[in-house]
């Protein structure tokens, strides 16, 4: 079991609906990373941005999306997540992946569709969660606006080390993402990580990417700063997220639920 994992926040704009320059791009990328990191973090819909137009932008699991990533997990030595646009039995989903250099494949649909860019109009929810082991540690994966639901991410028993978020948060609602990111850390005593883009989708949507990294405590370890395409790597220590939770373990004291699915 690994007590350090090395995490890159690869914050970067995305060519509007544009899946074979945006391969290409991120793929550029990834290779400035092999050997530097053990996970690399691209945003959500990375190959197409934010966009409804499912019907021309969807991939097939079979498609030119999966096998890319993980030609680049083989390629670089190194899991990748994010999310892209896929359809499967006739329904649409903004589906996040994480896959390893192994050749490992996770997937997680997102649970909370943006009805205000009517996301939920063009896409089917997810219901089920993911929790990935690699290198030891526990990962919970999420997309953008699960982020504003506590009880869907909530750690239950510790189940998680490392809770990711990918994104495409405006700039418009900056003050919530980080407040969010910050909370769900102390809340769920674990490492968090948010990346998100940068640059203005073809919609006129301003990214302003605040991609971060928070410890258990709260404090911001790392920092990718604001509107500036940027790669940030930070090494986590699992033995912080063991000795809080031994020393404080308010977790004993969470109250018991169950999500009605």
């Amino acid at each position: 079991m690994a007590d350090s994992i090395r995490v890159s926040m690869i914050q970067s704009h995305i060519i509007w609906e544009d899946r074979d320059e945006n391969l290409g791009y991120y793929g550029e990328l990834l290779r400035r990373v092999s050997g530097k990191t053990d996970i690399a973090v691209l945003p959500e819909t990375f190959t197409t941005g934010f966009s409804m137009n499912v019907e021309a932008l969807a991939d097939t699991m079979e498609g030119k999306t999966v096998p890319t990533i993980k030609e680049w997990a083989k390629k670089y030595k190194l899991a990748v997540t994010g999310s892209f646009i896929v359809k499967e039995g006739g329904k649409y989903y903004n589906r996040a992946f994480f896959i390893t250099p192994e050749g490992e494949e996770y997937y997680y649909d997102k649970r909370h569709l943006f009805r205000m860019a009517e996301e939920d109009h063009y896409f089917s929810s997810g219901n089920k969660q993911l929790i990935v082991n690699y290198k030891g540690w526990n990962i919970c994966l999420l997309v953008c606006y699960d982020l504003r639901f506590p009880v869907w991410s909530r750690n239950v028993n510790n189940s998680y080390d490392l809770l990711i978020y990918v994104a495409n948060w405006p700039d418009a609602r900056k003050k919530v993402w980080k407040t969010l990111l910050q909370a769900r850390a102390m809340e769920n005593m674990a490492f968090v990580c948010g990346v998100n883009r940068v640059g203005i989708d073809g919609k006129g949507f301003v990214y302003r990417g605040d991609s971060m990294i928070y410890n258990p405590k709260g404090k911001k370890v790392a920092d990718a700063g604001k509107r500036e395409e940027i790669t940030r790597t930070c090494t986590l220590q699992k033995s912080d997220i063991d000795d809080l939770r031994k020393k404080f373990p308010a977790w004993r004291d969470a109250d018991t639920f169950s999500i009605d699915l």
